[in-house]
């Protein structure tokens, strides 16, 4: 019988934080690479040990620059042609998610480019966690593995040992998220409606549901400039709730978002660390997807389903 393809994980620069905790979850060492760059910006990143017939798992998350996804990009190549058994690309955060449709006239669909783009390079496999809309896993020509910090977050929100808890969407197109967590919590829930002026500019914002003395938690799966939430969370405790916090999967804090935050009516915001935060912040706190990734690369590897791992 042929020996099993061995497994080694490596990293992208953007997210070695992030995957020397998975490797230390798995037990396995961080695969030897490097990523030199030429004088005028362009990069070459290369493996400095064999992946011949290996199963090699690569963690990267493409949050802005763009930079992050061609590495990765390149990374997927650069294994293909080192005869690689199988490459699988680890999306902690997979950007562009946002753009998934058409929704205005002679628009890109960003996210359907990504995964063709991906699929292009080499990539045999992809796991990631909490996209923007779970249908673009449909996007992919390979198999997606989509977890969700839920599985992290509910566990973590029932310890908090709050009084009496409402699970609330900072817009209609999160209801079903909110559902997910209000299902599995046990708990009413609440949803706000907003119209958008333009791009990460809310015009107005109305409340659907009831949260008078209530211990609110907003649900996302991300947190870009914080407009949205923090206007929510204002919009709560105008309406008698005793506190209010957020949970995001992904924390982007893009221009004025720390300091909104910090200015809000939001008790506590957490987030995975699917991507490093960009300074500190008193109210804002990070729970590790390392173990939830070291899991799941394990049972991919042996060929073990995941799906009871995580909530949905």
């Amino acid at each position: 019988m042929a020996k099993k393809a061995p497994l080694k994980i490596f990293t992208g620069t953007a997210t070695k934080y992030l995957t020397t905790e998975i490797c230390k979850s798995v037990n396995v060492d961080l695969g030897k690479s490097s990523c030199p760059v030429f004088a005028d910006g362009e990069f070459e990143p290369c493996y400095e040990e064999t992946i011949r017939g290996a199963h090699v798992f690569i963690v990267q998350s493409t949050f802005p620059t763009s930079d992050n996804f061609m590495e990765l990009l390149l990374m997927i190549d650069a294994a293909k042609r080192a005869s690689a058994y199988k490459i699988i690309a680890c999306i902690p955060y997979f950007g562009y998610a946002r753009q998934d449709r058409k929704d205005k006239p002679r628009v890109s669909i960003g996210a359907k480019l990504m995964a063709d783009l991906l699929s292009a390079a080499g990539v045999d496999r992809v796991i990631t966690m909490d996209l923007h809309a779970d249908q673009i896993q449909g996007f992919f020509n390979v198999p997606v593995d989509h977890l969700f910090a839920s599985a992290l977050f509910i566990p973590y929100i029932q310890k908090m040992g709050l009084r009496d808890i409402v699970i609330a969407s900072p817009d209609v197109g999160g209801t079903k998220r909110a559902n997910t967590y209000a299902r599995m919590l046990g708990t009413d829930m609440v949803i706000c409606h907003k119209s958008r002026a333009k791009a990460n500019v809310v015009g107005s914002m109305t409340l659907i549901g009831d949260v008078r003395d209530k211990d609110v938690i907003i649900v996302d799966d991300l947190i870009d400039t914080a407009g949205t939430i923090t206007k929510a969370a204002g919009l709560m405790i105008k309406e008698g709730a005793n506190s209010v916090r957020a949970f995001a999967a992904h924390g982007l804090l893009s221009g004025p978002a720390y300091e909104r935050i910090e200015e809000s009516a939001l008790q506590e915001v957490y987030f995975t660390n699917s991507i490093p935060p960009k300074k500190e912040s008193s109210k804002i706190k990070y729970i590790s997807v390392a173990d939830a990734f070291g899991e799941a690369i394990q049972r991919v590897y042996k060929n073990e389903s995941i799906s009871s791992l995580f909530f949905k």
